[in-house]
């Protein structure tokens, strides 16, 4: 299924997703209200537009909705991405990703009801593309010469496997660092939750579980094709 993404704010930050995204073979779609930002991209991305996100009609005017995610990546002026997410959710956008400059920010938000919020410090470019190809993938970090070590949930048909029944070096070229387990534990208000810790290093008949996060160390090609096959 092709992956159809729009990016709101040409700055280097969005301008490094949307050219990486655009490299991984998704059709990226991108918007700002600068000329120069847009027409920087021209040559890189499906399509480029020159428009003001706060408003809602140009927003629907272009048919966003349609995609499957869109990024927020407005870095200077909170108050226009802040209005810009507040369209997107309205419109109904099925996957709104927005940046955060600040905890305060942040918080803002959550408030609205935004799930996905990037702080790019701590986030490059690259790793936002990585995860919005791949939604699974909880985080990413490139490598040279393509090898990247993820973190994923494990595929609906890997789990209730041990380790070596999935042979992950074999079968996928793929080594497995550690999982992330969930324990069940009953929080400060009485309900029981859900909290994580890493299980150190795998042994071969360590079991995996729907719920359990995969380390990873291998080339991205290998880790597409192990989601592939194992969904």
């Amino acid at each position: 299924m092709e992956n159809r993404f729009g990016i709101i704010g040409l700055g280097r930050f969005g301008s490094t997703i949307a050219r990486k995204l655009s490299e991984r073979g998704a059709e990226v779609m991108v918007f700002d209200k600068s000329e120069d930002n847009v027409n920087a991209l021209r040559d890189d991305v499906a399509y480029t537009a020159c428009l003001d996100s706060t408003d809602i009609r140009a927003l629907k005017e272009q048919n966003i909705t349609d995609l499957d995610a869109v990024v927020v990546a407005i870095g200077e002026n909170f108050e226009a991405l802040l209005l810009t997410t507040v369209n997107l959710l309205e419109l109904g956008v099925k996957r709104v990703i927005a940046r955060a400059s600040t905890p305060q920010q942040k918080m803002v938000l959550e408030k609205i009801g935004v799930k996905e919020i990037l702080s790019p410090e701590d986030e490059v470019g690259i790793s936002v593309a990585g995860r919005l190809i791949n939604p699974d993938l909880v985080s990413y970090f490139q490598l040279p010469d393509d090898y990247q070590i993820v973190e994923l949930k494990v595929p609906p048909r890997v789990a209730n496997k041990t380790v070596s029944e999935i042979d992950l070096r074999n079968t996928y070229h793929l080594n497995l660092i550690t999982l992330r387990r969930a324990f069940e534990v009953k929080g400060s208000d009485g309900q029981n939750k859900d909290e994580y810790h890493i299980l150190g290093v795998p042994k071969s008949d360590t079991m995996l579980y729907d719920k359990d996060y995969l380390l990873l160390l291998g080339k991205s090609i290998d880790v597409e094709r192990f989601q592939e096959v194992n969904r």
